[in-house]
């Protein structure tokens, strides 16, 4: 009792608030209650000594860096080592010096800042060192530190540690699109949108020194981390099976599935998704990240928006697109092995060639004929489908003149534009300069399809008016295959809708001819034109002809023609093959 008060008389003379404790007990409760800047505590208390209460506050997370000083008549190693071995910051033997006990504290408190604030500045080291400060996802040095950490674990557990890479599809246009500002945001919305997905399936954590214990302990643990730019990756700690780390996939693509809304702009994106097991894949983390992103690539040339789980054959493929990015680069260089093909699109309503549709052709020296199915990925994750779209340009304008007059100007050429090329911030003025070396006499129609328009449409609209501005007829390529907002369709300059070749081949069941139904409905609620793609018997031309379709393109009429060819394809009548009276055609609503 004497010591408390001549304490208590000491600190308030020094200016300090003091608050008493009357037994051990008492001093746990009001030090969680009142979380005190500094303890001071004699070893000598009723209900619980000065150890224990040392001990009990450095177990609270508010006490383990807080100050003790312990008041002792012992003056024993022992007992002082004790004293430290539970906590104390500072030992005071009796009888104690009054005089110097404020000063003594406040040295104690100064110290403990000076300690609050390197421990704060080393905590914010390690935050720039292993998060990325945009996401507060760990970033690419946690990533392979946790990857590498997860694999030991694997071979001392004998279980196994999955890999996942993702990374945004043309993210680089989109950032082009709408700025790097938005762009931030977007990834921003990524994050979370995936964080929320994978925490229904397992355990999210973003500390590796967690997923260490629990991947010790038999649990699934995900780590969701981004590496950097547009991509993210995926340790798994303690994989159960290949099925889940499928699942875990198909995850990350259903959640980006719905569009992003950044601020006015609607945004659809999708991931390309690559998976890689250890050991099955690979042991160490070299390894794994390669085949992690072989699969990864491997869905990209897929068609984008896709998964793959890596497999060998995977290597050779990837192999193959290097050669066929510098043979294609050769190609667009000597203008020899390129060339373009014109399938007509007939008209419903007279059996002529209302159109056609141009398509580029690789006839390699070595290969043979290679298929744009394989080629046109290769150009665009490469960025040669830029100067080929140039080209393509140039090389229709220069078969249209070779024709001369033989080819009627009522006739429309479309060309497919590439998503890069759309969303180029210089699309539009590169276009213009093509313009002005050509001589254009005839109809120009521009393809693109619904993903790319509706992947920004506002950004899309603005292009969309510039390139009409310009005298272009505009198409939905593939239309039904992506995702369209009503309102936008409304008020997009569009001319055309193109419908895909896998409603058409699905005609005469009873969903396929209900889709092409609703399609060729809604088109002409919109006043717009529609061409089916790869119309091939006549019962799907009969069809779509009855049901106000308004010009069929496939191998029943004809397969691509060259310039010769086709400007004899030009004067046929193609109207018997419909088997279709064009005056009596019933409503599409029907």
């Amino acid at each position: 009792m004497m010591v408390r008060l001549l304490a208590r008389e000491c600190l308030e003379e020094a200016g300090m608030t003091v608050i008493e404790a009357d037994n051990g007990e008492d001093a746990i409760r009001l030090f969680a209650l009142e979380k005190p800047d500094l303890l001071f505590l004699d070893v000598e208390m009723p209900a619980k000594n000065g150890f224990e209460v040392c001990e009990a506050i450095r177990a609270m997370s508010f006490g383990s860096t807080v100050p003790i000083m312990l008041a002792t008549g012992a003056e024993d190693k022992a007992s002082i080592d004790r004293g430290f071995s539970v906590g104390a910051t500072q030992y005071k033997t009796k009888p104690i010096n009054w005089s110097l006990l404020s000063r003594d504290i406040r040295y104690m408190l100064r110290a403990a800042e000076a300690f609050i604030e390197l421990k704060a500045q080393e905590d914010r080291l390690r935050y720039l060192a292993y998060y990325d400060h945009l996401t507060d996802l760990p970033n690419r040095r946690s990533f392979l530190e946790s990857l590498k950490s997860s694999l030991e674990r694997s071979a001392q557990h004998d279980d196994r540690t999955g890999l996942i890479f993702v990374n945004i599809d043309h993210f680089k246009r989109i950032n082009d699109s709408i700025g790097h500002e938005r762009g931030d945001q977007l990834l921003k919305q990524i994050a979370e949108r995936l964080l929320a997905s994978l925490a229904r399936i397992a355990p999210v954590l973003p500390n590796s020194e967690a997923d260490a214990i629990r991947a010790d302990s038999g649990h699934m643990v995900i780590e969701l981390t981004r590496p950097g730019g547009d991509e993210f990756g995926l340790v798994i700690h303690a994989l159960r099976d290949e099925a889940t780390l499928v699942a875990v996939g198909q995850a990350l693509l259903d959640a980006l599935d719905e569009p992003l809304q950044v601020e006015r702009h609607q945004l659809v994106i999708s991931p390309s998704v690559g998976l890689a097991i250890a050991p099955d894949h690979g042991d160490d983390p070299q390894t794994l990240l390669r085949r992690a992103d072989t699969a990864m690539r491997a869905a990209k040339s897929d068609g984008r928006g896709r998964m793959r789980l890596y497999n060998e054959s995977m290597d050779d493929d990837a192999a193959e697109r290097l050669r066929l990015e510098a043979d294609l680069r050769r190609a667009l260089e000597n203008d020899e092995q390129l060339n373009m093909v014109y399938q007509p699109q007939i008209d419903t309503q007279n059996g002529r060639v209302s159109g056609v549709e141009a398509l580029v052709r690789w006839n390699h020296p070595e290969l043979g004929p290679v298929s744009p199915v394989k080629f046109i990925p290769v150009a665009e994750s490469s960025g040669l489908i830029i100067p080929l779209g140039d080209w393509i340009l140039r090389r229709v304008n220069r078969d249209a003149l070779s024709a001369g007059q033989r080819f009627p100007t009522n006739v429309a050429i479309s060309i497919n534009l590439s998503p890069l090329q759309f969303t180029q911030s210089n699309f539009v003025e590169n276009l213009q300069h093509i313009l002005a070396e050509l001589e254009l006499d005839y109809r120009v129609e521009l393809e693109l399809t619904e993903g790319v328009i509706m992947s920004d449409a506002q950004d899309s609209l603005e292009k969309l008016k510039q390139l009409k501005t310009l005298g272009f007829d505009l198409a939905i390529d593939d239309f039904g295959t992506g995702y369209s907002s009503l309102s936008y369709l409304r008020n997009f300059p569009i001319d055309t809708l193109k419908i895909d070749r896998s409603f058409v081949i699905n005609i005469g069941t009873h969903d396929g001819d209900g889709i092409v139904k609703a399609i060729l409905g809604l088109s002409q609620a919109l006043g717009l034109k529609t061409v089916a793609e790869g119309v091939e018997t006549v019962e799907q031309a009969t069809f779509l002809c009855e049901h106000g379709c308004s010009s069929l393109q496939g191998y029943l009429f004809a397969r691509p023609l060259s310039v010769p060819a086709l400007l004899d394809a030009v004067g046929q009548d193609y109207l018997p093959l419909m088997k279709c009276d064009p005056e009596v055609t019933t409503s599409s609503a029907d």
